[in-house]
């Protein structure tokens, strides 16, 4: 769907046409849509097919008087096996054109229109719009790692009654939705290192926009290193705890099967076909029977003397 946003005294604003319009936001454009990008707009198709990898890295480019700066956002899915990742969000301008494409559904953008229009954010040009963007970027990475906290939380508190493989599973997919942010955080701050550092507009830049910008990637990125250390050391722990407690059931089984052996130990002895003292009186039964419990007994006694129980 392509969108057209132009400014007001309220912020940004969509529009009904691409006259006058600030920003062009295609997310999941469909062939028409495609159309309209490269051949209306002109959007270089070498940089419309970069944008469509969804493993491409965040960098900056420049070409033909056109600029492409490839971030990565956040991105939701209604999937238990992996409910978040990330996705390239490719922002591709010139002199009079902003075009901004993603090929994943996400939340990011219509929340910074809404915020621009409650703090009257008016982007000052287009690099301007690529630094508060890439602010909204860490601002969500922070919004889902509260969420993915709230997760872990959930899955501990499912261990700790009965340690079942869907709450293990559970843990490792939320471990490998941490490892794309801590991929893509580092990528996104990166690009922000190079924009910064751009000779031509870097005096052009607001000093509170980039603190900002900075402030929020630093944080996503500690806070994303802090949650997978935490959740890697759950891992280890019950891992730790399976393999205890699977060492204690071996341990019981095998006393178990010692004390079990002594009475089977002692009927074969006196089920030997040789002469005894036992074969011709009434009372030999009984006799085995009781050393083969005293026996049983002072064995299970020992084990449980020696911690074995």
């Amino acid at each position: 769907m392509v969108t057209f946003y132009t400014t007001n005294q309220h912020g940004l604003a969509v529009t009904a046409t691409a006259t006058n319009a600030l920003w062009i936001s295609a997310v999941n454009p469909t062939e028409a849509e495609q159309h309209y990008l490269l051949n209306e707009l002109n959007v270089p198709e070498a940089f419309y097919n970069d944008i469509e990898d969804i493993d491409e890295r965040p960098r900056i480019e420049y070409e033909d008087g056109w600029y492409l700066i490839i971030l990565r956002v956040p991105v939701k899915h209604n999937s238990e096996r992996l409910p978040y990742t990330t996705a390239p969000m490719g922002i591709v301008f010139k002199e009079g054109i902003f075009v901004s494409i993603c090929f994943s559904q996400n939340e990011l953008i219509p929340d910074f229109i809404h915020y621009s229009q409650r703090k009257r954010i008016l982007p000052v040009n287009h690099f301007d719009l690529v630094l508060r963007l890439l602010l909204s970027s860490s601002i969500w990475f922070q919004k889902y790692l509260k969420q993915i906290n709230q997760l872990i939380k959930h899955a501990e508190d499912n261990l700790e009654k009965s340690i079942r493989n869907e709450d293990l599973q559970a843990l490792l997919q939320i471990e490998k939705c941490l490892v794309y942010f801590i991929t893509s955080i580092k990528g996104n701050e990166m690009l922000f290192c190079r924009l910064r550092n751009l000779k031509e507009h870097r005096d052009t830049y607001d000093a509170d926009l980039i603190e900002d910008v900075e402030i929020e990637l630093r944080q996503a990125q500690d806070t994303t290193n802090i949650y997978s250390d935490i959740l890697t050391g759950t891992m280890d722990a019950y891992a730790s705890v399976i393999s205890n407690n699977l060492n204690v059931i071996m341990k019981r089984l095998t006393s178990i099967s010692i004390i079990l052996m002594i009475p089977t130990l002692i009927a074969s002895f006196y089920g030997m076909n040789v002469p005894n003292e036992l074969q011709n009186t009434p009372y030999g039964l009984w006799v085995i029977a009781l050393a083969s419990f005293i026996l049983s007994v002072a064995g299970v006694l020992l084990f449980k003397k020696k911690n074995l129980f």
